[in-house]
């Protein structure tokens, strides 16, 4: 499959991800052709330009706004906008369904980390820095990126986030400014030496909402090209990303267990809140079994496929959301995957991505993302099982 690794030896911005698209293969005519989709397409205008940082050759990406916007610009600061305006935006242009999900995917992990800081619900959060036209930009326009190079993972190394302070629209804060901390809960951080904010919002929801982590380039991952997306400061190190960009061919490097429970005096309800809290934190996989237990009483045996990092976070959920007092850890001895990618298939009701798994160069399996069935059947008021089966004829076309 398609991947990229984020080397985020300083930081990661919006627009420095974009410089890095650009070198390793984004025609910048067809990115700044797409996002003239945008609604407010007429607010700005992108400008890209070599630079050199620390003397490695790499792409700055600048969103420019027109003269009425700048002056709106300057005399109110930044314009205002809650989750609730940037979805309209995105949803009313004419980027294709997958440019808009993985945006609003973007969009909306900041939107919940900013409304837990300011105690507010996510679609109620307005948005300051984030919600300026130059951030819309460099979100959707992500999006676009990973889209036209058909990227299916995304691995990020430890990000190094900066120190000192932040001027933002509520005054100084400390870097990692609360919202950046709070989309950062769980990844390997460190300050660095720079005093300065080195990993912004844009920078951090894109991580979140699409990456995985990884100390190193993972194994199984073959780079093809890398490509340098410049930065706005001027530092002691090359403010630069550095993004590879490869062939991943779905390796499991960390170590695998099945975490096992018995349980039998448990209200059913639960589960479905259960599963949610597991995959939430990591797990791999959630399911259950029926059994008897003694006194032939019927119970479920309640399995969970871990990596090592995740292990001790799963057995905390279940001892505290569970009535069990005790469990079965078992080490995997090996865990084999079909190679797989995503394909991207237009039916007459949108696009619908497609999982297309081959084991020893043969296709195995075929099937249609249910989220992408469930959100197109909701919205054009079809039944699901029809979007499924438009998605399955076409891909079936297409293969063969």
């Amino acid at each position: 499959m398609k991947a990229l690794y984020l080397d985020c030896f300083a930081g990661i911005s919006g627009n420095m991800f974009l410089g890095a698209m650009l070198q390793l293969g984004v025609p910048e005519a067809y990115l700044k052709k797409e996002l003239e989709k945008l609604p407010m397409a007429d607010e700005f205008a992108l400008e890209v330009r070599d630079v050199e940082r620390k003397g490695i050759q790499s792409l700055y990406v600048e969103v420019k706004l027109h003269p009425k916007e700048k002056h709106h610009h300057e005399e109110h600061h930044h314009v205002h906008r809650r989750m609730m305006d940037i979805r309209e935006i995105i949803e009313k242009s004419s980027l294709n369904m997958a440019v808009k999900q993985q945006a609003l995917a973007i969009f909306m992990e900041i939107a919940k980390a900013e409304g837990k800081v300011h105690g507010k619900p996510a679609e109620e959060v307005t948005f300051h820095e984030v919600g300026a036209v130059d951030s819309i930009v460099d979100i959707v326009g992500a999006a676009i990126c990973l889209d036209y190079l058909e990227i299916e993972r995304i691995f990020v190394s430890r990000l190094t986030v900066g120190s000192g302070w932040v001027n933002c629209a509520h005054g100084l804060l400390p870097v990692p400014a609360p919202a950046v901390a709070e989309l950062l809960i769980g990844w390997q951080t460190e300050r660095g030496t720079e005093e300065k904010e080195l990993v912004t919002p844009t920078g951090a929801g894109i991580v979140q909402a699409l990456g995985t982590y990884s100390e190193n380039l993972p194994k199984g991952f073959v780079t093809e090209c890398i490509g340098y997306g410049a930065g706005s400061h001027e530092l002691n190190i090359p403010n630069v990303l550095r993004v590879y960009r490869g062939e991943y061919n779905g390796a499991v490097d960390s170590k695998l267990a099945v975490i096992e429970v018995n349980i039998d005096d448990m209200n059913p309800q639960i589960y479905g809140y259960l599963y949610e809290k597991l995959l939430a934190a990591g797990a791999l996989d959630v399911w259950t079994t029926p059994i008897f237990m003694k006194k032939n009483r019927p119970a479920q045996m309640l399995s969970v496929l871990v990596d090592e990092e995740k292990q001790n976070a799963c057995v905390a959920i279940i001892f505290a959301e569970t009535t069990s007092i005790g469990l079965r850890i078992m080490p995997v001895a090996q865990r084999l995957e079909a190679s797989r990618h995503i394909a991207k298939v237009e039916t007459k009701y949108g696009v619908v991505n497609c999982k297309v798994s081959a084991w020893e160069g043969k296709i195995c399996s075929v099937s249609p993302e249910y989220e992408d069935c469930k959100a197109l059947a909701v919205e054009k008021q079809v039944p699901l099982k029809l979007i499924q089966q438009e998605a399955m004829k076409v891909i079936d076309e297409r293969l063969g």
